[in-house]
């Protein structure tokens, strides 16, 4: 049984949340941590980011709109993160898009180790150098449910960190625990950036749960039962602007009570 009630305590002590996200997501990434009762930061500039890190609760990277600078940046807050111990998600958005960004989010991984790693199954294929493909920053297929299980623990095992593997079923595992988190809803596939959310939302249960495993599977719990929510308020005739305000609105009203009745999740 996961600890729901970490959702409250989250809200109680609005922990101040850091990220460095991409250019297409930000603004989703802040206001949706806002709605889950987090604080938070969206700080980009170099000369800053020893004091940002240091207030903040955790850290979040994502490098979906790459640059030489954004991957620089990435290196320098991981590295000052890592010093303080302070809980990292990387979200290596579309890293098998081109060998340059896998190149330089393997020289990322070098400098840090993350606490969560958030990806999709063509991601964690593409960390691992197994054959995939990606359309966009978008994984073409999801997998059979036991290849996706047994990727996700391989890369687990590789990089040393629990990694949260979404789809249709989310995949949570450090390489020995294994969390299956099912729910959600279609509508998720049709809007950008609800993995970055997701990412965004690791780190806000990174600072409530010390567990990185256990904050990645609260994560993917809320994070499910908000899109079923959502999808469930729509009225005939509404979609996917429809579906993103309720997203919004599904999270910053759903407690841990409430969670714990709705969540559906596995533990082996």
């Amino acid at each position: 049984m996961l600890p729901f009630s970490r959702l409250d305590e989250l809200r109680s002590a609005r922990p101040l949340i850091h990220c460095i996200a991409n250019l297409v997501s930000a603004n989703d990434c802040a206001n949706v941590l806002l709605a889950a009762g987090a604080s938070p930061m969206m700080a980009q500039a170099p000369e800053e980011m020893e004091e940002i890190t240091a207030a903040s609760a955790a850290t979040v990277l994502n490098t979906g709109t790459p640059d030489a600078a954004r991957f620089a940046m990435c290196r320098l807050c991981g590295r000052l993160a890592a010093e303080r111990r302070q809980p990292v998600v990387l979200d290596p958005v579309g890293v098998g898009a081109s060998a340059w960004r896998l190149r330089e989010t393997e020289r990322l991984l070098e400098t840090v180790t993350p606490a969560v790693l958030r990806v999709n199954f063509g991601e964690a294929q593409a960390l691992l150098h197994r054959a995939g493909r990606e359309q966009g920053v978008d994984f073409a297929g999801g997998g059979a449910a036991e290849d996706r299980a047994a990727c996700a623990r391989a890369l687990a095992r590789e990089r040393r960190t629990a990694v949260l593997l979404t789809g249709p079923e989310d995949i949570v595992t450090d390489g020995e625990r294994l969390c299956r988190v099912s729910g959600g809803s279609p509508w998720m596939t049709r809007i950008t950036g609800t993995g970055c959310m997701l990412s965004a939302l690791c780190g806000a249960f990174a600072a409530a749960e010390p567990d990185a495993f256990t904050a990645a599977a609260l994560a993917a719990a809320f994070w499910k039962v908000c899109a079923a929510q959502a999808e469930r308020s729509l009225g005939p005739g509404q979609g996917a602007g429809a579906m993103r305000s309720a997203l919004m609105d599904a999270a910053s009203l759903l407690d841990g009570g409430t969670l714990a009745t709705l969540a559906r999740t596995e533990l082996f």
